[in-house]
């Protein structure tokens, strides 16, 4: 040790002080390694500590601005004393597979790229039934453009690891990566999917006139167009291969024999997952997935989750809006026609599929942009807390949606919609009502001064008048009283004024989410309905 600790002294990097340290630490490593049964942490604290040492090198020289010049040994001692560290556990711990990768990381991360190679080869020897050496190992050589290599390394892991479904995606996944890589290449070189571009055009047209030039000067023209035939003919054949590769031929291949070697539905899952996020170009990734499911539906044509997954196929994470509507009311057209469509058991099993998609997909937030672009009108938000309010004894906190299946919930929406408007009387009005019947004295009289410092014009009286009406006055007794939903909800049918008149008159239920589904009694019939299909569909 003592050139590079004599060599970091020199270059300012570490006081004599700090070498010391430096010393005493890496002395009770060593003792704490030789013991009679040694343990792999031990090692790797000792890894760690040459690591942290190693960056605080590297920052002070980039700090101290050091003169550039032939490497010194301290510039690579503490690197190769980490490699050393390693090697030492492996000779103990050679059955240990994480050490491996994680010795590995330590190389890849230092650049050392020689050194990756031989360990993933050790590795391998030692570990051939591991897939995650094989990924490693063809992830590094893809790193360093040799997707031939890659190639094989896969292909050899593949024989030994036939039912591995992480090889499989990881041997899709690069060959996805190997024809985009080209497409990129091809895209900025400027030649199309035929590999022509402006340039080879020139030079083949020139070619061409050469070679007809030299026909005709030429006693043997007859053998110079054979040959002409023949060049055609392989560039055709060229363009045709190409052509091919850009649309995913070798893809489909590796997808077609990954089925054959491993027909199960957590494969078909994973390249599903895979192909739909990775980047390609959406015509080539449509080619693939439909590739993908045309082998599903061969394969395992009546297996429930095999339905599930083709009904669910449009439904990728990006979507929003309409897209994501239409998507949904497919997969549910699918799902539903499959449970018709089922005999004897099979039905049952496909039913519970349908049930699960149902579930996963009701219990999602809501997309914002599902709601309407206008402002949903206050009367529909009036509408919608009086319902609640009614009728929330009848129904139950089953049958309610589950934005709104208890009190605290159902004050939370009421709260929330007079937030949207907090001028409008008819809000204030349905949420008064809502608050005497879940909430406590004292919180009725919060919101009805609340109510009365927000509502502004002439509706502002129809706020003081319930107040009245309903003798709302401080209480401290009943402050901590808990609401319940036996407390019958008030009727405030007459207490009513203005337009909201009209739908507080309905005692119906049904009668009033028709009146609902009609649009806004006050605005126009467009914006109204768009704003009453998304409440309605709230309500159910």
């Amino acid at each position: 040790m003592l050139a590079e600790l004599k060599d970091l002294v020199q270059k300012g990097l570490f006081t004599q002080k700090e070498i010391k340290q430096i010393m005493q630490k890496r002395t009770a490593f060593e003792t704490a390694l030789v013991r009679r049964i040694p343990k792999k942490s031990d090692f790797l604290r000792y890894a760690t500590y040459e690591m942290s040492l190693e960056a605080l090198r590297r920052k002070r020289a980039e700090r101290l601005k050091l003169p550039k010049g032939p490497p010194s040994v301290s510039d690579y001692a503490l690197v190769k004393r980490q490699f050393q560290i390693f090697e030492r556990a492996l000779k103990k711990f050679k059955g240990d597979v994480g050490l491996w990768i994680q010795y590995i990381q330590v190389a890849k991360k230092e650049g050392a790229r020689a050194l990756v190679g031989r360990i993933t080869a050790r590795a391998l020897q030692l570990h051939p039934n591991v897939p995650a050496l094989y990924v490693l190992a063809a992830a590094h050589e893809l790193e360093h453009l040799s997707p031939s290599a890659a190639r094989a390394l896969l292909q050899r892991g593949l024989r030994l690891n036939a039912d591995s479904i992480e090889m499989w995606r990881e041997y899709v996944r690069m060959e996805m990566n190997f024809v985009e890589s080209l497409r990129r290449r091809w895209s900025v070189l400027g030649i199309d999917i035929k590999g022509k571009g402006k340039d080879t055009e020139k030079g083949d047209g020139s070619r061409r006139r050469n070679a007809n030039e030299s026909s005709l000067g030429d006693g043997n023209a007859e053998g110079d167009d054979g040959m002409q035939v023949d060049d055609e003919e392989d560039l055709d054949e060229d363009e045709t291969a190409r052509k091919e590769i850009m649309e995913g031929a070798i893809v489909k291949a590796v997808i077609s024999n990954a089925v054959k070697a491993l027909p199960k539905i957590e494969l078909f899952r994973e390249l599903h997952e895979l192909i739909s996020g990775y980047p390609s170009p959406p015509s080539l990734k449509e080619a693939i997935l439909d590739h993908l499911h045309a082998l599903l539906r061969e394969t395992l044509p009546s297996l429930p989750a095999a339905v599930k997954l083709s009904a669910t196929r449009r439904l990728t994470p990006d979507l929003s809006g309409e897209a994501l509507v239409d998507a949904l009311k497919s997969a549910n057209d699918v799902l539903s026609a499959a449970v018709r469509t089922s005999d004897g058991d099979a039905r049952e099993s496909v039913a519970a599929v349908y049930a699960e998609f149902v579930e996963e997909w009701c219990g999602k937030d809501v997309d914002d942009t599902l709601q309407p672009s206008s402002p949903i009108r206050p009367s529909l938000l009036a509408a919608h807390i009086r319902l609640l309010t009614r009728h929330a004894l009848v129904l139950g906190s089953a049958l309610l949606p589950p934005k709104a299946n208890s009190p605290e919930k159902i004050l939370r929406l009421a709260r929330k919609h007079t937030a949207r408007a907090p001028a409008d009387a008819r809000v204030w009005l349905a949420r008064l009502d809502a608050e005497k019947a879940f909430a406590a004295p004292g919180e009725v009289e919060s919101a009805w001064a609340e109510a009365r410092g927000r509502v502004e014009g002439p509706a502002l009286a129809d706020v003081w008048l319930w107040g009245l009406r309903s003798e709302v006055v401080p209480s401290s007794d009943s402050a901590d009283s808990s609401p319940s939903f036996a407390s019958p909800a008030p009727s405030t049918a007459h207490l009513t004024h203005g337009p909201a008149s009209s739908l507080e008159e309905q005692s119906d239920p049904q009668a009033e989410v028709s009146l609902l589904e009609e649009g806004d009694l006050d605005d126009d019939a467009g914006d109204g309905d768009a704003a009453a299909d998304i409440t309605v569909e709230e309500m159910r």
